[in-house]
């Protein structure tokens, strides 16, 4: 069957390719331990769940403007002004079915084909993955301890920068210094920003900062996307939004209206429910749990010759540096799975081979023990074999 050349000089995301071959196994009976990937065992938050307990014996529910629901939109800009500084309008908001959505809409009407987009690596992959589909050129650069002046002026020209703040995978927290260091190179260069803030609240060490929590944000261009996902646990949800100024929400509007039209209803009322149920004892627990979990982890891998890692602020991974074993990270991931019956995402996947991301939140804790036990009886199998 003959596809557009577009289309065939693409390939699937590494990531969500990986998760469905082991969906796929645990659909043939295999049991795998399954770090690939960041799946809750929490459920979404009890507010989200009234939500839609209420939503559902409502009359109808019908169609919403492309770009939300107003009442919604409403409750969004309050709760980005309220939680993270951002001096947002209803109009300034967009929902949109999940992160990867409006990170595509707002790559589509903030570049045109041939543009360069600067990406730090370790990368989420849908970052390059939805550059390329459009057309862009993305630039990928080390990320750094910290992003300073001299970093940002040594950078080539670029349409938009990306950035991920809480950073996936490493768990980096952008501190406010460096963010007026982006801001003043935004707008010194004219380059525009997109910023991830998926984890916003997986915080365990620090603070987060908004780089659009200052009052020319929509000077500079900033586009920030939010999703519910990771942060209140609603992976299959696929609800999220973006916050940007509003010339680009009604460019993204115009995207999104032949493709998707407005998210459904229900979802935009569990996203608002989800937004609003900040710093609730359920929210609480779990990133104590997320905490207790990664410490456990740490203690775990404490004193490996062959592994650095290094505890995350922030998030739910972890990025294991095998370098020292010299392996091919791949090859290792792949025998992983087949010998060891644990899935892990290779750091090529992500711009950094010799790295393993290790979600960690998923399944009980006993089984997270298992697993970690079989990649450090893999490490130093191969280490003593150096």
């Amino acid at each position: 069957m003959e596809i557009s050349h577009r289309i065939a000089k693409s390939r699937p995301l590494a990531t969500t390719a990986l998760h469905g071959r082991v969906d796929a196994m645990k659909d043939r009976g295999e049991h795998v331990i399954d770090f690939s990937i960041a799946i809750s065992h929490f459920p979404a938050p009890p507010a989200v769940l009234a939500a839609m307990h209420e939503a559902l014996h409502r009359p109808a529910l019908p169609y919403t403007a492309v770009g939300g629901d107003a009442s919604v939109r409403a409750r969004l800009a309050a709760r980005v002004t309220r939680e993270n500084g951002i001096d947002a309008a209803p109009g300034e908001i967009l929902v949109t079915n999940g992160a990867k959505q409006a990170l595509y809409q707002a790559l589509y009407v903030m570049a045109d084909p041939g543009d360069a987009v600067i990406i730090f690596k370790p990368y989420w992959p849908a970052y390059v993955a939805t550059s390329k589909l459009l057309g862009l050129e993305p630039i990928l650069v080390d990320l750094p301890a910290r992003i300073t002046t001299e970093l940002l002026d040594s950078l080539p020209p670029a349409k938009v920068l990306i950035l991920n703040n809480p950073h996936n995978p490493s768990g980096t927290l952008l501190l406010a210094t460096e963010l007026d260091c982006i801001a003043a190179w935004l707008g010194k260069t004219g380059t525009r920003a997109i910023v991830d803030e998926s984890y916003e609240k997986l915080v365990f060490d620090g603070v987060h900062h908004s780089l659009a929590a200052r009052p020319d944000w929509r000077a500079l261009g900033v586009v920030t996307l939010f999703s519910a996902s990771q942060s209140y646990a609603m992976m299959g949800w696929r609800a999220g939004f973006a916050v940007a100024p509003a010339p680009l929400v009604a460019a993204m509007e115009t995207v999104q209206g032949p493709i998707t039209a407005a998210a459904p209803m229900l979802i935009q009322l569990a996203l608002a429910a989800a937004f609003e149920s900040d710093d609730s004892p359920e929210s609480t627990a779990m990133l104590a749990d997320y905490r207790a979990r990664r410490d456990l982890v740490l203690d775990l891998t404490a004193n490996l010759a062959w592994l650095t890692v290094r505890a995350p602020a922030s998030g739910p991974y972890l990025w294991f540096d095998v370098s020292a074993l010299g392996l091919d990270t791949v090859a290792a991931a792949e025998q992983l799975l087949t010998e060891y019956a644990v899935a892990v995402m290779p750091g090529d996947a992500l711009g950094v081979p010799g790295h393993l991301r290790i979600g960690y939140i998923s399944d009980d804790v006993a089984t997270l023990r298992r697993g970690v036990q079989a990649i450090i009886a893999f490490g130093n199998q191969r280490h003593g074999s150096l």
